[in-house]
């Protein structure tokens, strides 16, 4: 071997030493980790774990090393909880210690890192309240925004009335719905479906959910520096979120202009108030920065995972038109065609609330969760899990229970229905997450679920443009959530 050759050999082991040391010594003295594949310096795990299919490969781990078991995403460590018991032992039980909010590099890159999603320890604790509060105060939970999302409804119907039987991809109008909901709140109004800057908002929010099941994605939670440098389809997602970023900004300073400290019409005004109240606190959370980024999570949160939860059911109706007959009786003997549905419907639905909840269960979301982190030193089993540690809390392994949940792989209401046909609730139900970290949105998101899938099929009866036979509805796994594949329908009025 030639001796520059035998140089560069060396020094590459030494390197390759160095930063495999590196990430043993990761491990605490006062305890270990739980196991998981061998993981290699700098890349960790990314050799193991395909591009595709990181939920499929957790899946695959966990019948290797249990409930508990740690893998590394670049140099970033990750313990994964797998099942119902140790989901539950970590994110309530613990809820305190696991409440923090792991890396995810690509989304802090892309807005910034400001706002309450990304937010940890004493700024997440008083941006969370803040909202929960504000959100609450304009509606969030009580009858008024159940009118509101009502009154959506009304605009919801007259639109697919126009599409006269005629085949179309109902994903845009979906968004535009839920969309209008969280604005109501957030910016005080709603806006026309035409309206251009609308449809464009819309439309970039839908694209971002095309991006991030792009496989090149799950490479920046690996090399985050370095792909920064690198062009792909992450480049695209962060000059979509700067286009989302204008926009709010945008609202914003027409607030401020016309805001009145007395009487505030949203959350926007709410926090520029706050903002104003602590004006000498040099330490203060609430900073224009804050209000522009917690804006943005509420806006494009609250606008994806209804919308896209809402496209999945409608592919589902296809799927199985008896389902979809079954919630047309249901709808037909409780509510009848005069009235809007309410949520005081929901208990008299017992068939029609198990098909929203299957909808949920069958599509996971978000199967690996959305990341967490230790706030502290953790022993939890036979393990210690070091402070700032990233949690992925699998919820697929929670909603696809199968001693819960039999044949988790079919879709079947009967997973929430008991013997008599009541609805049957279910401490496995998750997808919401759960402990101090569950969706801020969560009772915005059941609220619009129901009544807008029962608007819906109380006026329409969906029809697919193939056979049902040959309608796919197995979600598109990515690394980031689970989607419907693209469709068209065609929508008889009844």
């Amino acid at each position: 071997m030639e001796p520059l050759g035998a140089t560069t050999l060396f020094l590459v082991i030494c390197v390759s030493c160095l930063l495999f040391l590196s990430t043993w010594r990761k491990t605490p003295g006062s305890g270990k980790l739980p196991p998981g594949p061998v993981a290699f310096p700098l890349v960790g795990n990314m050799l193991q774990l395909r591009e595709k299919s990181l939920p499929l490969h957790i899946e695959e781990l966990s019948r290797t090393y249990g409930p508990m078991f740690t893998i590394y995403l670049g140099s970033e460590r990750v313990v994964v909880l797998h099942g119902y018991e140790v989901v539950k032992e970590a994110l309530i039980n613990l809820g305190e210690e696991f409440s923090g909010r792991g890396r995810m590099p690509l989304f802090e890159t892309a807005t910034k890192g400001s706002g309450i999603a990304f937010a940890n320890g004493e700024q997440w604790k008083q941006l969370r309240r803040f909202a929960v509060t504000t959100l609450r105060d304009f509606g969030m939970g009580k009858k008024s925004i159940e009118e509101r999302i009502q009154e959506e409804t009304h605009f919801l119907v007259e639109r697919l009335r126009n599409t006269h039987g005629q085949p179309f991809d109902p994903s845009l109008l979906l968004a535009q719905v839920v969309s209008n909901v969280i604005c109501s709140i957030v910016f005080g109004d709603r806006f026309d479906y035409e309206e251009e800057n609308f449809v464009t908002l819309i439309n970039l929010i839908l694209e971002n959910g095309k991006v991030q099941q792009d496989p090149w994605i799950v490479l920046y939670s690996f090399f985050p520096t370095l792909m920064d440098y690198i062009p792909g389809p992450h480049q695209r997602l962060f000059k979509i979120f700067e286009e989302i970023r204008r926009f709010v900004g945008e609202r914003m300073n027409v607030h401020k202009v016309s805001l009145d400290p007395n009487c505030p019409r949203d959350f926007i005004d709410a926090f520029l108030i706050k903002i104003q109240e602590e004006q000498k606190n040099s330490d203060s959370v609430f900073t224009e920065e804050s209000l522009v980024g917690s804006t943005i999570n509420l806006f494009v949160a609250g606008t994806e995972t209804s919308s896209t939860t809402l496209y999945f059911g409608l592919l589902v109706l296809l799927k199985f038109p008896e389902i979809q007959e079954k919630v047309h009786k249901e709808i037909d003997r409780v509510i009848g065609r005069r009235r809007s549905p309410s949520m005081a419907d929901r208990s008299q639905m017992p068939y029609t609330d198990a098909v929203v909840h299957e909808i949920q269960r069958f599509l996971v979301l978000a199967p690996i969760g959305v990341p967490r982190a230790v706030t502290r030193d953790v022993h939890l089993r036979q393990y210690v899990i070091p402070k700032d540690t990233t949690i992925f809390p699998a919820l697929k392994s929670v909603l696809y229970d199968n001693k819960e949940f039999p044949n988790p792989e079919q879709f079947n209401p009967g997973h929430f229905l008991d013997k008599n046909g009541a609805f049957k609730k279910s401490d496995y139900f998750m997808p919401f997450s759960a402990g101090k970290r569950i969706c801020l949105g969560e009772g915005l998101a059941r609220m619009e679920l129901f009544l807008i899938l029962t608007a819906i099929l109380q006026n329409f009866t969906l029809k697919p443009v193939v056979e049902p036979k040959d309608i796919d509805i197995t979600p598109v796994t990515s690394s980031v959530g689970n989607a419907p594949k693209p469709y068209e329908l065609c929508v008889l009025y009844r």
